[in-house]
């Protein structure tokens, strides 16, 4: 899975299909990804709770499975699938199969 934490996704299928979000947490795992603003639902709360002491709904994210969100390209700004990429001094980086554009690198050069 090359999904990070902080990249920009979009949601491919499923209720939120076609919403955009920056990657809070990666569950590799599980292969669950959280999105903001992605998936939220209420979460009922009881008085006394650390995060919300006068009790009540909690409107929080929840993981959907990471096969169901595709990384932005940098170029196009459309969702794209990724490969991996080895350059010439041995160094690995994340490119986009739509446009062929880095996304990042994933390993220093090899000395």
């Amino acid at each position: 899975m090359h999904i990070r934490k902080g990249d920009t996704v979009e949601v491919v299928s499923g209720d939120d299909s076609g919403s955009r979000g920056t990657v809070l947490s990666v569950d590799r795992k599980n292969g669950k990804v959280v999105i903001e603003g992605v998936n939220k639902v209420y979460k009922h709360v009881r008085r006394g709770h650390p995060k919300s002491p006068q009790g009540g709904r909690l409107h929080i994210e929840l993981a959907i499975d990471a096969s169901n969100v595709q990384l932005i390209c940098p170029e196009t700004g459309k969702p794209t699938r990724v490969g991996v990429k080895i350059n010439a001094d041995g160094s690995k980086e994340l490119v986009s199969k739509r446009s062929g554009a880095s996304i990042r690198q994933l390993s220093p050069a090899k000395k």
